[in-house]
């Protein structure tokens, strides 16, 4: 099932959407939450009709860095022999269509394609044979980076934490089994023109490994994301274009880039 978070005239309400055709595609109004058991209302409006949001607030967004040897290799990095975490702030999350603000105090911005985890139930420490069950779905995202901001500051807080740096969406899968996600095509383009092409399956580190290794040190809560790592190919943005994240099996986010003011 897709599960997409939405506006329209006004309201914010959750929906499954259903069809295969983008211009055909409905969403049926989802009663109460989904990360609890939930009815689907029959009540069904035309997803051309609302606005996309981000498909959850989650109280953190945990990322991975250097997940993807080829990756690491472009940016001259070595290959972390253990999971390399750090955070993204939930007002770095935006959604499907809204625009990318270039952030005042970089020269150079980058694109960043990743597969994005959504958690579904509470837990820690997980073991490593119970993450599918703490796993609501997967969507898209991109790990938007201010790269000269990165280098510079030799921490990551600012580079990765601005405003507008997280894109979501445009909805989150729950009918991909983990050994399904574990090998999914990842590409992304900037107007049209192909940039980044992958497969998780060349994670280094597996979603198991990520899972297991951030709730050994904390809580996870239903709707935080984990962020797996961005293939090779990530380059230069600028004000105007238009950056699509596509993963198989699940949709396509796509944000534009704009100048912050």
């Amino acid at each position: 099932m897709r599960i997409a978070r939405f506006s329209i005239d006004g309201n914010v309400a959750f929906g499954a959407v259903e069809g295969d055709k983008q211009d055909e595609l409905v969403l049926d109004i989802i009663k109460g939450i989904p990360f609890t058991d939930f009815e689907l209302s029959g009540t069904k409006v035309p997803l051309s009709k609302v606005r996309l949001l981000p498909p959850v607030l989650p109280n953190k967004v945990v990322a991975y860095g250097r997940n993807y040897a080829e990756h690491a290799k472009e940016l001259g990095n070595e290959v972390p022999d253990v999971p390399f975490a750090f955070f993204k702030p939930s007002t770095s999350v935006i959604g499907p269509g809204d625009a990318i603000q270039y952030p005042p105090f970089s020269q150079d911005l980058h694109h960043e394609a990743e597969l994005a985890v959504v958690i579904g139930r509470l837990c820690r420490e997980v073991p490593r044979e119970r993450v599918a069950d703490v796993i609501f779905g997967y969507t898209c995202a991109n790990d938007v980076t201010a790269r000269d901001v990165q280098k510079r500051e030799k921490q990551w807080a600012r580079a990765k934490g601005f405003d507008t740096s997280c894109p979501l969406g445009p909805w989150v899968e729950t009918d991909l089994d983990l050994a399904t996600a574990s090998d999914l095509t990842v590409q992304l383009t900037v107007n049209g023109e192909q940039r980044q092409l992958g497969r998780t399956s060349e994670m280094i580190h597996s979603i198991e490994d990520l899972i297991v290794n951030i709730s050994e040190a904390m809580t996870l809560l239903p709707g935080d994301v984990i962020l797996t790592g961005t293939p090779a190919g990530v380059g230069p943005l600028n004000v105007g274009d238009e950056v699509a994240v596509t993963i198989e099996g699940i949709g396509t986010l796509t944000n534009k880039v704009v100048k912050r003011g």
